[in-house]
């Protein structure tokens, strides 16, 4: 129950999916956390659920792509819990489902918006924090589309691999500073942003959902706790020594 106590934890795109899993399962361990989200109604009663359960949280209307906005809802988090030492980009969308001669520039810009300049954005106002508590933890939610094709949704491959690379090369710039760097990569797992994947491109959704399920040698999609107890994990001091390193978390799909 207290594997991450004395930490202060933001999570972009908190208020939903695996980033709420995140925040329940970092707060039921200790930490202090700050909600990033642009689902307002969502973060808010996260935050409010999770204190009055006698947690530290709070909520913050974020939207990624503002780089002066998250810098603003970043340096206030950190004064209000009195310091930082985690973050968890995971802020992400699919986009479009479209191959890369069918992607328009605006449907391609918007996926790097949110995907690349989000974790770059959220990174590059964290690591003065950070610095200042002699040691932190950024964790960066790519996906398995980062790691293998699966075919279409180009713009999310593109915008997944850049988050692996730039995990790796920010996991050796700033480990002299105690700052660790990884990136986690999912597949198919149970949230909005699947299921409204799976509605936008499939005629049958029940079919395509089951589907995704078998597509994994373990038989089922993930559940978003299957990643929230890795971030758990990446920012306690159990992980002290692990950076620069790519979690997998895929019931199999990618050991073929």
């Amino acid at each position: 129950m207290n594997r991450l106590a004395g930490k202060t934890a933001i999570v972009t795109g908190g208020a939903a999916g695996i980033g709420r899993a995140c925040v329940m399962r970092m707060a039921e361990e200790g930490a202090k956390v700050a909600i990033f989200d642009r689902l307002e109604a969502e973060g808010k009663a996260l935050a409010a659920e999770l204190t009055a359960l006698g947690h530290e949280v709070a909520f913050w209307p974020v939207d990624v792509t503002d780089e002066a906005g998250l810098k603003a809802a970043i340096d206030d988090a950190a004064a209000r819990f009195g310091g930082l030492q985690v973050l968890v980009n995971n802020a992400g969308i699919s986009g479009s489902p479209k191959p890369t001669d069918q992607v328009t520039e605006a449907e391609w810009d918007l996926v790097q918006a949110v995907n690349v300049k989000g974790v770059f954005f959220g990174t590059k106002h964290a690591v003065p924090h950070l610095r200042a508590s002699g040691q932190g933890s950024i964790i960066n939610m790519s996906s398995i589309a980062g790691l293998i094709g699966i075919g279409g949704i180009a713009a999310y491959h593109a915008s997944k691999g850049a988050v692996r690379l730039m995990s790796r090369n920010d996991a050796i710039t700033y480990a002299p500073e105690k700052i660790r760097v990884n990136s986690i990569h999912p597949a198919y797992i149970w949230t909005p942003m699947v299921e409204n994947h799976l509605r936008a491109t499939a005629p049958d959704f029940e079919a395509a959902k089951a589907a995704a399920g078998a597509a994994h040698p373990i038989g089922t999609m993930g559940e978003p706790d299957d990643v929230a107890w890795a971030v758990v994990w990446l920012a306690s001091d159990e992980a002290k020594f692990v950076t620069g390193a790519e979690i997998v978390i895929d019931g199999g799909y990618t050991a073929r």
